[in-house]
């Protein structure tokens, strides 16, 4: 599916797991896009902030990404590398737990579940694993987390995905605007501009 272009910004308000606030916004170039962003937020009595800036090549696989992560409990910055056919590098580091994983996902980001439709793009009834490099926000750990998307019947105003993470034991339904940008994650936010 060809997705319309990004809008400059877009901001998600956390609702169920945490409450709190996200801003992303999209800069397109030569070698692909890049994203930068801010999500904040209260969860299990705690206040955390984390500032990302990804570069995703053509294809729409992460390339470069750096997480700032701050809270009560530490400051942490991390320098992730990925050479676009899922090998990584963190902080300089070879994460061979990450073998495999073409795209980042953020605890704390909603925007972060549009990196897989976009580089995998299905048509209706198809479904694809999509493994990713999962950044914690409390544990201060980069993880894999398996992850399923399903391309559901397309809305009027964009397309919907089944979601699974196996490993939460969670599946839901996950709706996106037209340019492939999650308008509703049901329990962890949804987009409000």
């Amino acid at each position: 599916m060809p997705f319309d272009e990004l809008p400059a910004t877009a901001c998600w308000v956390h609702q169920g797991l945490r409450s709190g606030f996200e801003v992303a916004y999209f800069w397109p170039n030569t070698h692909g896009l890049r994203i930068e962003g801010t999500s904040t937020g209260f969860q299990d009595a705690a206040t955390w902030v984390v500032s990302y800036d990804i570069e995703l090549d053509q294809l729409w696989r992460t390339r470069l990404v750096r997480v700032i992560t701050k809270s009560t409990l530490a400051s942490i910055d991390l320098h992730i590398e990925a050479d676009g056919d899922g090998r990584w590098l963190i902080d300089g580091e070879e994460a061979s737990h990450l073998d495999g994983c073409l795209d980042i996902d953020l605890e704390a980001s909603a925007m972060t579940n549009a990196l897989p439709i976009h580089r995998l793009d299905l048509a209706p009834g198809e479904t694809a694993a999509a493994p990713a490099s999962y950044v914690r926000v409390t544990h201060h750990a980069i993880e894999r987390l398996d992850q399923f998307y399903s391309r559901l019947d397309d809305r009027i105003d964009g397309p919907s995905f089944g979601y699974e993470a196996p490993a939460f034991d969670f599946r839901c339904r996950l709706d996106y605007d037209r340019a492939g940008l999650v308008l509703s994650y049901p329990g962890i936010g949804i987009r409000e501009g």
